[in-house]
């Protein structure tokens, strides 16, 4: 009989072979509060061209910062590996993070990869910075649908806000080339802060009315220890709801999916839709079935978790798909988060992972 050879992966993978070649286990995952796990949010990289005040401030991100060395982060194989062992557990929708995942280098040969799991969406969320001459590619790859974060459309606000002195009218080139492209519906993000961008609100949902894209209002969360977070800072997003209707006038759609975490409300004259994010003040821990991978392979089961479970560690010591399964199951069963639910017990505590290393 003739040994069975396992042969080894290429020089640029890192990975060893799996140990063994037993079935991996599949099946849908609950854990300790009934939430099945149906979202993976991938960092791929925790570099990034803009330091926006809420999230990689300049104070701390600056020059001298130790960002991860290549071969720590995961490669795309390693990313292939995860993603379809969770898509062989529920998951339907992957979504691309960062850092700012468009300067991952060859993105559109990860999103290639990714886009051959079958009965799974494939999105991305970008600061819009390269986009523009990106859209097309991405498309063609597979990518289904992009989200760009933009804080306010008043240029000075916005460029001190993402404190790159990057232009607001590159942004929405993006936006329409994404559109152009047919990466729709395009999701446009406000991040509100009161004392900075309240005034965009009403701007921002006013320019995208009748585009096609939907802008989403998102409270300031207490995400990470390093962006300087304050309750009195946070604009509600009731207030929020409240200065659009005040202009134009709107009314609540239901959700999409469950666990949808924006409230989806719409304009009364058929002008398109727009949502809100309320962390803050209406938590949705209740529904969350979000998983999250950090750049350098740890898994972590809340946005605002302060450890992860390290899944790089498990495939480059040659962990089977079956083990790497078992693992992933593990973590989710025995999940009870629920940050958001007791905020006011815990917020301002620190010693949580930073929204740049996992994605928002």
């Amino acid at each position: 009989m003739t040994e069975r050879v396992i042969p080894l992966l290429d020089h640029r993978t890192r990975s060893r072979a799996p140990a063994a070649a037993e079935e991996a286990p599949s099946g849908r995952l609950s854990d300790t509060r009934n939430r099945s796990v149906r979202d993976l949010r991938i960092s791929i990289t925790d570099r990034c061209n803009f330091r926006c005040t809420y999230c990689m401030p300049r104070t701390v991100f600056g020059r001298d910062y130790p960002f991860l060395a290549r071969s720590d982060l995961l490669d795309f194989e390693e990313i292939l590996r995860i993603a379809r062992v969770f898509a062989a557990h529920g998951v339907r929708k992957i979504r691309l993070t960062g850092g700012e995942p468009l300067l991952r280098r060859d993105i559109e040969r990860l999103i290639s990869m990714l886009a051959g799991i079958g009965g799974v969406e494939l999105a991305l969320t970008t600061n819009g910075s390269l986009l523009a001459k990106k859209a097309r590619a991405l498309r063609d790859a597979g990518l289904d649908r992009i989200t760009v974060s933009l804080d306010s459309l008043d240029d000075d606000v916005f460029r001190a806000m993402n404190d790159a002195d990057y232009p607001v009218a590159h942004v929405l080139e993006g936006i329409e080339a994404a559109q152009a492209a047919g990466l729709v519906p395009v999701k446009v993000n406000a991040v509100i802060k009161r004392s900075v961008n309240r005034d965009a609100i009403v701007p921002i949902a006013r320019h995208f009315r009748g585009t096609g894209a939907i802008p989403r209002f998102i409270e300031y969360m207490d995400v990470g220890s390093t962006n300087g977070w304050r309750m009195d800072e946070v604009v509600p997003s009731a207030e929020v709801l409240a200065l659009i209707d005040a202009e134009l006038p709107i009314e609540p759609v239901g959700s999409d999916y469950p666990g949808e975490v924006a409230q989806r409300w719409r304009y009364r004259d058929g002008g398109g839709e727009l949502g809100v994010v309320s962390s803050v003040t209406r938590a949705f821990c209740a529904t969350c079935t979000r998983a999250r991978l950090s750049t350098d392979g740890k898994l972590y089961t809340c946005l605002f978790a302060s450890e992860g479970h390290d899944l790089r560690a498990l495939i480059r010591g040659g962990a089977s798909d079956a083990t790497l399964s078992a693992e992933i199951a593990g973590i989710w069963r025995s999940r009870g988060d629920h940050y958001s639910e007791i905020r006011s017990a815990q917020a301002g505590t620190g010693g949580r992972v930073e929204m740049s290393y996992i994605g928002g």
